[in-house]
């Protein structure tokens, strides 16, 4: 009768928790930011346990900031690009896609987008960092037109602001807790972090996002934050969801450049 009572508690507990729907698997990742190397090896890993996973509809969805601060967001773009003609993924526009794409018409969000990585973005293209440094923002404007392919701008134009699936809303860096999900401004799920960030009580999805980083993935009841500073850390997370489990995937690069990945549950 013990065992009845606690199988059946066990299953009602599951039945309570987030779920994505049945058949389908979700691998979520945290901002790249630059780091290729990584992403490679994210991309790598991800279709490595999909392939040994049993069989579901996946998604992989890029939570945003591909570019910016590492020194090959040319690259990211163009992997992602690549991976995205293979099998569903889906991108969310981060703040710092969406300075980049400010900046091609704005001098002064490209002084903004200069002080916060724009300066190795730009220079992922093949402009000098020499050139970047000597230049007025005008000239640098005029670089960016000269050297960043229209599909790009493009490609990063079509990025999404929001992804709702199941239990779950993947969003780049949250939602304001006073606003209804399918109300929220994309200045919030592009830049917010107050008061999202400390707010503890329950939404109606649980939010996956990036943008704030810690140092390891952020577990909360109504909250999933897994931007954990790639491009500082050399640390890419991602989060697996298939039913109502959870799982990691975190790939590392060492001093040396070796890169390693390592699988958990959550």
């Amino acid at each position: 009768m013990l065992k009845l009572l606690r199988s059946l508690l066990s299953r009602s507990e599951q039945a309570n928790l987030p779920a994505v729907p049945a058949g389908q698997r979700i691998y979520a990742v945290g901002d790249v930011h630059g780091r290729r190397d990584l992403f490679e090896a994210m991309v790598a890993a991800i279709e490595e346990d999909d392939a040994q996973a049993t069989p579901a509809r996946s998604t992989v969805i890029l939570l945003g900031d591909l570019v910016d601060r590492g020194p090959d967001s040319a690259g990211v773009l163009a992997r992602a690009r690549r991976w995205q003609q293979e099998r569903e993924v889906r991108i969310l526009c981060g703040n710092h896609e969406e300075m980049f794409l400010k900046s091609f018409d704005s001098t002064d969000m490209l002084r903004h987008f200069m002080r916060h990585g724009g300066r190795q973005t730009v220079a992922s293209y093949g402009v000098s960092m020499r050139a970047i440094s000597a230049a007025e923002v005008e000239e640098i404007q005029a670089m960016m037109h000269q050297a960043v392919p229209q599909a790009d701008r493009e490609f990063m134009a079509g990025f999404e602001d929001m992804i709702v699936l199941g239990d779950y809303v993947f969003v780049h860096a949250g939602i304001d807790p006073q606003v209804p999900i399918h109300e929220q401004r994309a200045a919030d799920l592009r830049w917010i972090r107050e008061p999202f960030l400390s707010h503890s009580e329950p939404y109606d999805q649980v939010v996956v996002h990036g943008h704030t980083i810690s140092e390891e993935p952020e577990l909360r009841g109504n909250r999933i934050g897994i931007d954990t500073g790639a491009y500082a850390s050399n640390r890419l997370t991602g989060l697996v969801l298939e039913g109502s489990t959870r799982r990691l995937i975190e790939v590392r690069s060492d001093e040396d450049g070796q890169v390693s990945v390592a699988k958990r549950a959550a």
